[in-house]
């Protein structure tokens, strides 16, 4: 393996006789990001991508091999930081801070100079860029001009080259537990499924730094790492993935079948559909909250927003588990961290061993009836105004990220009246709906899983269980 770069070897990451190249894009068809080069004369065997999958999936002690050592390669690459992937400047840029999110929210791996760094000017020299200037750089030769995670997505590969009106078995709408899991089920029953994401694989839930009350994983599992498997998991099976694409409208045809409008005016059909999208923090009624988001504002608490919070005060609004698990994670890098609660107990809110560990935690303070009635900075955050419930006194406090996990606004515009909804917007399903199933709305043919489901428990293991088992009844309606 080389520097993309320079060209130097990484002498730990060097192959030899008897074994294969190959990262987990083999999976989906991806580009790799990690260059080789041959160090001294030798012989490789090219096998194409179809024939390895096709004896992956006769040969299961064959794909248990290279699952793990394909696995195993990407999380070296995320702890190392090596790939094709260099962003500058992302403190100083929002463009390339979008990238950042996207990169670390899909496990990509990617490196981060500051703007006037020795490195950075290394790259920049190394591929014509200006050297004073914010950039998104892939390999020696393309800086990205506005980048947007589409083209970053296109560049690694990621976005399935789908045929405009290209048919499935089902189309599954949303990429956290609950899509990934149906993918994962669909494929491995044999459904030629598509699963489709706006953002990034793990939904809500992969925004979440520690998962403790999933069975099997006793010390705990981040969202991101659990879904992610899933995905792997699924991309064996032979279930694709379209992403960043976004669902913007949904029709009925004539024969029947369902027709999926993509954001970039993209259609794919499907004989059925798995409405996943889950759920998605609301936006708090701030003046300049918009202004401010991506730069101080965040929805989410991973270590690429941690970063930004080091060694200075954080703020976490929100009462539920995903604001809990973020409080905790954030007390590790930042100085301290208050978390603002409207009600006035954790008690019907969160998990008791998560608001046990808080209130014990001397780096954490729980304020209770209290709300953030104002923000404060120009280009970036500076410091927000709280105030207690009521009319209360208010006070500033400097920080430098909010985080906002509040509410559950449900994902379902993009339905255009084909299902019944609450009044929440959140999909009715069961018997009542003339559903076959628990899942089946009042559309046949489309089915309603994990959090967007209206009356589901909003928990990452149920909307798993979910996704699981509505395949059974989505192979029962494909069947003819």
């Amino acid at each position: 393996m080389v520097d993309p770069f320079t060209g130097e070897r990484h002498v730990p990451s060097t192959l030899g006789p008897t074994q294969f190249m190959g990262e987990i894009a083999l999976l989906h068809g991806g580009n790799w990001s990690m260059p080789m080069r041959a160090s001294k004369d030798t012989s490789v065997i090219e096998v194409p991508r179809r024939e390895i999958l096709r004896l992956m999936s006769e040969i299961p002690e064959m794909s248990d091999i290279v699952i793990t050592v394909l696995a195993a390669r990407r999380r070296r690459q995320l702890d190392t930081r090596d790939g094709t992937l260099v962003l500058i400047g992302e403190d100083e840029d929002r463009a390339v801070r979008r990238i950042a999110e996207f990169a670390s929210r899909n496990r990509l791996p990617y490196r981060s100079y500051l703007l006037g760094s020795p490195e950075a000017r290394s790259v920049a020299t190394s591929c014509s860029a200006p050297p004073d200037m914010p950039a998104v750089v892939f390999g020696r030769e393309i800086v990205v001009t506005d980048p947007t995670p589409d083209k970053v997505a296109q560049l690694l590969g990621l976005n399935y080259n789908l045929v405009d009106d290209e048919a499935f078995d089902v189309l599954i709408v949303g990429g956290g537990p609950a899509g990934v899991a149906a993918g994962v089920y669909a494929g491995a029953e044999g459904l030629r499924a598509l699963v489709i994401e706006d953002l990034a694989i793990g939904g809500q839930a992969g925004t979440s730094s520690r998962i403790e009350n999933y069975m099997g994983f006793p010390t705990g599992i981040s969202g991101a790492d659990l879904v992610w498997r899933g995905e792997v998991q699924a991309l064996k099976f032979g279930t694709r993935f379209a992403m960043p694409r976004r669902v913007v409208k949904l029709e009925r045809l004539d024969d029947g079948a369902f027709c999926a409008t993509f954001d970039n005016d993209q259609r794919v059909r499907g004989r059925a559909v798995v409405v996943a999208t889950g759920v998605q923090y609301r936006r708090l009624p701030i003046d300049r909250l918009e202004a401010f988001e991506g730069s101080g504002v965040y929805y989410a608490a991973t270590e690429n927003e941690s970063r930004y919070c080091k060694d200075a005060e954080a703020i976490v609004i929100g009462g539920g588990n995903s604001a809990g698990q973020a409080a905790m994670y954030l007390s590790r890098s930042a100085r301290h961290v208050r978390l603002l609660v409207r009600g006035q107990s954790l008690a019907t809110s969160m998990s008791s061993y998560l608001s046990s560990r808080l209130e014990a935690d001397p780096a954490i303070t729980i304020e209770y009836g209290a709300e953030v009635s104002a923000l404060h900075g120009d280009d970036r955050l500076d410091a927000v105004t709280i105030r207690n419930a009521g009319n209360g006194p208010e006070r500033t406090v400097s920080t430098r990220a909010l985080f906002i996990m509040v509410g559950a606004a449900p994902n379902t515009s993009w339905l255009s009246g084909l299902v019944e909804l609450d009044k929440h917007g959140f999909v009715l399903t069961g018997d009542t709906r003339g559903g076959s199933s628990p899942y089946a709305t009042s559309q046949a043919g489309i089915f309603a899983v994990g959090d967007v489901r209206a009356g589901s428990v909003k928990r990452v293991a149920s909307s798993v269980g979910e996704g699981s088992v509505v395949i059974s009844k989505v192979w029962d309606y494909v069947q003819p």
